[in-house]
């Protein structure tokens, strides 16, 4: 083989070196660091239960975020801890007809009849024990028993879904009020089982990232729009003849941007390229028409004929209520919408995308500035922010997710501060009858992401490669599962470049 070497010595311009180089250390780092889909190989033998990213992880967010000031890495860690416990103990539970799996139940308040799980529930507890691992010392035994539960209740549309309710009866845990799916259950249940492969590997009794591929592949087969590329609401939208029609309507609360993300570096298919870029565009243009002065997202929104996303209060509907779907305040942020600060504001942390930068900051300048305290937040808002959708205040479903968007800028620290003081088991237990599974699950979320313990299972979620002269290289290698990054968050593009190990690379092609 012949090959031909550049003019003698002739350097190559600085972009290109650096491009080189990030292959080369991309090599080397992939001979050190455990590649996407064979972290197996270190969990195997005894030890094989033994997670490889116990908790806690102490990740490395984007430059310019900000975690609590008042209480120590420790300290947050120990609180992290003590609310799983509680969370643990209260919704985890065995199915007492298969001792073989777990659900998480959901209908402590009591006003969803029999039902006694959903799949969003499903959802946060698989993600939650595969972060707990190494604190948890069940936590693999209860997410195999989660997984074995998923896959005992498929949708009737796509086998890899998870259909959307389940209740016990007559003996047996069913599924109850139709056997479709939920896109935000099976969202998380993906992510979860990526989490699961980089915890513990794939070489067991579940090939944890293959499963998640064939759920990453359900999910943009059954519940992405095939033109549009926006999340659509569950796999029976495709098929449903319903009038009003469902197909061009999204809920921002599921805009899971960095689950997006790690889908595309798990599968390398190019079309969730096109769901990022819908969805930041939706964000954008409904902040900026609908909520430029407080930032919020409404709980639905729907695709008009000329291509924008709007509101869906904008249109009148023909329902036999009147409404979209759930009540009068589907085009409000409400009971929906309240995940979004904690969905988008991950991506940010996470990523260092600033995409949706201006939409968050506008609403931690309003929410902020509106309220005094924690306990004062309203349980939803119109999207101007002047009307109150509830007579009840202090929500943690609302207040939670506002401490993952304050973690954006140092300007809102004392506001931080506040709002992790509220969401400690001392000042709102979860045992409390009234402290319900919802505000709970995305409590102890929101809590895992702000003491710095959410990371990335795909390591595309690399946040100091953002203006780097190499950035586009490194993202492709990254896509492309050569290499994970550092277990941190971070890739150190730097290094290689000034360690310059191997100097002959900069003069061969």
């Amino acid at each position: 083989m012949n090959m031909k070497l550049r003019d003698s010595y002739k350097p190559y311009p600085p972009a290109a070196m650096i491009s080189i180089i990030v292959l080369v250390f991309a090599l080397i780092l992939s001979l050190t660091l455990a590649p996407v889909g064979h972290a197996a190989s270190a969990g195997s033998g005894d030890g094989k239960d033994k997670p490889l990213r116990p908790f806690p992880q102490h990740m490395s967010y984007a430059e310019g975020s900000i975690k609590p000031s008042h209480v120590t890495q420790k300290q947050m860690d120990a609180e992290v801890a003590l609310l799983y416990d509680q969370y643990k103990l209260k919704y985890i539970k065995k199915n007492p007809h298969n001792s073989n799996q777990y659900y998480v139940w959901y209908n402590d308040g009591g006003w969803n009849g029999d039902a006694i799980t959903v799949s969003e529930a499903h959802g946060y507890g698989m993600m939650i024990t595969a972060l707990m691992a190494g604190h948890d010392s069940e936590a693999k035994k209860i997410f195999d028993g989660m997984y074995r539960f998923f896959r005992a209740h498929p949708s009737e549309i796509h086998p890899d879904l998870m259909a959307w309710q389940q209740a016990d009866r007559d003996g047996a845990i069913i599924d109850v009020n139709g056997t479709d799916s939920a896109i935000d259950g099976d969202m998380d249940i993906a992510y979860a089982l990526l989490l699961a492969d980089k915890q513990w590997g794939s070489s067991g009794a579940i090939n944890y990232k293959n499963e998640a591929v064939k759920v990453i592949n359900a999910i943009m087969e059954s519940e992405v729009h095939p033109e549009h590329f926006h999340l659509q609401l569950g796999d029976w939208v495709p098929i449903s003849d319903s009038e009003p029609s469902f197909k061009p309507a999204s809920r921002p609360s599921d805009f899971m941007l960095q689950h997006l993300k790690e889908f595309y570096k798990a599968t390398g298919d190019e079309r969730w390229l096109n769901v990022i870029e819908t969805t930041y565009g939706i964000i954008h243009d409904v902040h900026t028409s609908y909520s430029p002065q407080t930032g919020l997202l409404p709980d639905f929104v729907y695709r008009d004929l000329d291509g924008t996303y709007k509101p869906v209060s904008e249109f009148e509907w023909t329902s036999e209520s009147g409404h979209f779907l759930e009540s009068e305040f589907d085009g409000a942020y409400n009971y929906n919408s309240c995940r979004t600060p904690w969905r988008i504001a991950s991506d940010f942390l996470l990523t260092g995308d600033k995409r949706a930068y201006d939409q968050l900051s506008t609403l931690n300048k309003f929410v902020s500035e509106k309220h005094n305290a924690p306990h004062e937040v309203w349980s939803g808002y119109s999207l101007d922010g002047q009307t109150k959708l509830s007579e009840w205040d202090g929500g943690l479903e609302f207040t939670a997710p506002f401490m993952v968007s304050a973690m954006i800028d140092k300007s809102n620290q004392q506001w931080l501060n506040d709002l992790w003081d509220y969401h400690t088991e001392e000042a709102n237990s979860t045992a409390v009858e009234w402290r319900y599974y919802y505000g709970n699950s995305i409590r102890l979320l929101s809590m895992i992401v702000v003491s710095g313990n959410w990371w990335s299972p795909t390591g595309v979620a690399a946040t100091d490669i953002a203006g780097h002269a190499a950035e586009e290289d490194i993202v492709k290698s990254l896509a492309e599962g050569v290499v994970n990054g550092y277990p941190n968050g971070k890739f150190k593009p730097d290094e290689a470049y000034r360690a310059r190990s191997l100097p002959l690379c900069w003069r061969r092609r």
